[in-house]
């Protein structure tokens, strides 16, 4: 497993948030269709406002169940990470406090290879680590995609602390 641990400064993931239902495997319609209410124009404008870490486009969910219940709702927010930088007023922001990141990279078949990677933190990655989950969002930054999305680079970021 590619993973690697990130100390991080207070951020703002910055763009489109929705409401939507926690799906665990294959494709959630509902954020399809809030990424695909967005103009292609906006997600060009999303990516000039980037301007630190995690890179790309970003997948945030926040406001997660806390035992990751399949259905529950979650806040998901399509955009890009903002340091600093003063929000313009028609787009949400989630402000990220500083803290530590555990960073798992990840390419092939898009979602499934990202699920496999989230599933495989569980029942391999932390319980042979020395952190756990800490509040706070988890984000996918999508580094590349092929035209169609059918494979994708990706990286899962997971809020963690020392156990």
């Amino acid at each position: 497993m590619d993973a690697r641990i990130v100390e991080r400064p207070e951020f703002k993931p910055v763009g489109h948030a929705a409401r939507v239902p926690l799906i665990h495997e294959g494709v959630n319609p509902q954020i399809q269709a809030h990424i695909a209410s967005l103009p292609l124009a906006e997600h060009a404008r999303l990516k000039e406002l980037a301007n630190t870490e995690p890179a790309g486009l970003l997948q945030v969910s926040a406001e997660v169940d806390a035992d990751y219940r399949e259905g529950a709702e979650l806040t998901y927010l399509q955009g890009v990470a903002m340091l600093d930088g003063t929000v313009r007023e028609d787009l949400d922001a989630i402000t990220v406090p500083a803290g530590t990141w555990a960073v798992f990279r990840t390419s092939g078949p898009y979602p499934a290879a990202l699920q496999n990677v989230w599933a495989s933190t569980a029942t391999q990655w932390f319980p042979s680590n020395p952190w756990l989950l800490r509040e706070g969002p988890s984000m996918v930054a999508v580094l590349e995609r092929s035209e169609d999305f059918s494979t994708a680079t990706c990286e899962l970021w997971l809020p963690v602390e020392r156990g």
